[in-house]
């Protein structure tokens, strides 16, 4: 007899024996109900229907919605008990509104203050990138006090073509910079938000040069370059990048070097500065030393 054909025979027999193991099963389980106490298998059979139907409720994928209903019931009735939130008391927010924060933490006109989870809406609310802390108070039985810590806009951060905004930790707290905040400095590059405070108020010891820089460009996250206004390409050492900077703003101070027309100053090499000159420059500089060789020649004849 073929492979097939022996399948469809016992198939058959396998679904039989399969409804004797369910008979089987149902058998014992009503035995065992009989056997419980007085009223238990009334209960036993409240449970069994209740799992069903949570079953149900689960696998046909209903247990948000059916919990969202639940809870608004639970929060009319201890609304109605007089736990109705009344009043809300909010302190600390500067970029976010009342409405943002409120719905943030997930705290509705319906909701009570004795069903409120604090910890879950403070969670809620520390989630949110522009919130570093938050406090929920809840005063019983119907006040909520509300104390958030925002992040500031500190700095934007270009990375991949994209700028963003970003706090004094370095973390991402606008997906877009808005005209508002183009006042702020521009950090490029990986690593760049992360290493962004501290070099930042190195720099602001020097407040000639920092005045000048258009982007602070970090370079393999090892070092910095200045892009300044002026088109200059100052490029730091990884090592001690504030003596270098020292020592520019003494050259600067005696020759002027960031007044000139150049596009690069190379500080890389501890100390030696390596000046590239623009191509005006440079070509400028290669014709006055041509003159100058020819008039030497012709002194010599």
């Amino acid at each position: 007899m073929a492979m097939a054909d022996r399948d469809r025979i016992t198939r058959p027999g396998t679904r039989r024996t399969d409804a004797r193991r369910g008979r089987r099963w149902w058998r014992r389980l009503s035995t065992a109900i009989e056997r419980l106490p007085r009223g238990a298998g009334t209960l036993a059979v409240f449970v069994m229907v209740l799992a069903s139907v949570t079953y149900g409720i689960v696998k046909g994928g209903h247990a948000d919605a059916v919990g969202a209903e639940l809870a608004d019931i639970r929060d009319a009735a201890a609304n109605a008990a007089g736990f109705q939130i009344a009043s809300i008391a909010l302190t600390g927010e500067k970029q976010l509104s009342r409405e943002d924060i409120l719905n943030i933490a997930g705290i509705s006109g319906r909701a009570s203050l004795l069903f409120l989870d604090a910890d879950e809406a403070r969670a809620r609310l520390k989630a949110n990138p522009w919130i570093a802390d938050a406090t929920i108070l809840k005063l019983f039985p119907d006040r909520l006090h509300i104390a958030v810590t925002e992040r500031r806009a500190f700095a934007l951060w270009q990375k991949n073509g994209r700028v963003r905004v970003i706090s004094r930790d370095g973390a991402v707290v606008e997906r877009f910079a808005a005209p508002h905040v183009a006042h702020l400095p521009l950090m490029v590059g990986d690593g760049a938000n992360k290493k962004a405070a501290d070099f930042l108020a190195a720099m602001n010891n020097y407040p000639e040069l920092r005045d000048q820089v258009h982007a602070y460009v970090r370079v393999a996250d090892r070092r910095w370059n200045l892009r300044l206004k002026s088109g200059i390409d100052i490029r730091l050492p990884e090592a001690e990048p504030v003596q270098a900077i020292e020592a520019l703003m003494a050259l600067d101070r005696d020759r002027k070097l960031l007044t000139r027309d150049i596009v690069a100053i190379d500080l890389r090499i501890r100390d030696r500065v390596t000046v590239r000159l623009s191509d005006e420059a440079a070509a400028a500089r290669a014709e006055a030393l041509k003159d100058k060789t020819g008039k030497r020649k012709g002194g010599d004849a």
